[in-house]
């Protein structure tokens, strides 16, 4: 029987992950929280990993505090990246396959079409940077992995967009959201359904892939697909980015094409609000 390491188990992808492992009992699940996989600390992590002994990894794991990691720089990279090139050489060393996740803020955000894997990279924070540099270490180490791009995670699991407009439109008549940045949202149980598909096909394609929902919008239609879905009374204005300084910058586009992962995998991506009412009705 086949080991799979989810790093990150207690994070919304690993949760997910966990919840749908019970579909999947071909495999031995070994869900690492941060103590049992300690990405923050090298030789402690290599350790680790010789011990578990896993054949597959899905690194869910990551420093994800985007504002934060402005001033906390080195432990972003640490995580971000210094371990993800360990891991990916332990996976490359001992015939492990792995999948990785990365994210849309290794664009910059000027593009104004959905960016495909080939589209430039040019990260304009330290986050950003970080999972950059993650991604290039992981190929590097190990050109047979694969990576997954994804933007905006949310989940009934964790700290995410959806839950904090949820709390915010039950506890106030009127919110402000910026409008004038543009993607598409991820439910992180289609995501982690679509890592099992990956995995239970035999097309072990490496490189690097894009997933989110399908959809165009902004953070402020999000919220507002939120409030209609959830009932809720609250209004809630649009604003622009600058009227809501955060320490970090976030790209103003980072719309994923999908048609990669869609056409190797054969995956049929759900559409962003289909995806938002299942969670809502969890």
């Amino acid at each position: 029987m086949k080991k799979i390491l989810v790093t990150g188990a207690n994070g919304q992808l690993g949760s997910e992950l966990s919840e749908l492992s019970s579909d999947y009992s071909q495999y031995e699940w070994y869900f690492a929280d941060r103590t049992q996989i300690t990405l923050d600390n090298l030789d402690l992590l290599k350790t680790q990993l010789n011990k578990i002994q896993p054949d597959i990894i899905l690194n869910c794991g990551a420093y994800t505090a985007v504002d934060k990691a402005e001033s906390e720089k080195d432990l972003a990279f640490t995580i971000n990246h210094l371990a993800v090139g360990l891991i990916a050489k332990h996976a490359k060393d001992n015939d492990v396959k792995l999948i990785h996740i990365s994210t849309d803020y290794v664009f910059d955000g000027t593009s104004s079409i959905a960016l495909n894997e080939e589209a430039k990279t040019n990260p304009i924070n330290i986050y950003g940077a970080s999972k950059l540099a993650g991604e290039v270490a992981c190929l590097k180490e190990n050109p047979d992995s694969i990576i997954i791009r994804t933007s905006w995670v949310y989940s009934k699991f964790g700290n995410n967009f959806v839950k904090t407009m949820q709390r915010l439109m039950q506890e106030r008549e009127s919110i402000n959201v910026v409008n004038d940045q543009t993607g598409s949202p991820t439910y992180a149980a289609d995501l982690a359904q679509a890592m099992l598909c990956i995995l239970e096909t035999s097309n072990w394609i490496p490189g690097i892939y894009n997933y989110s929902n399908e959809g165009e919008i902004s953070w402020y239609e999000f919220a507002l697909s939120i409030k209609e879905l959830g009932g809720y009374s609250c209004n809630i204005e649009g604003i622009p980015s600058v009227s809501y300084p955060t320490p970090a910058k976030r790209p103003k586009f980072s719309l994923l094409d999908k048609k990669k992962i869609k056409t190797i995998y054969n995956l049929d991506v759900p559409d962003y609000k289909e995806s938002l009412k299942k969670c809502l009705c969890k």
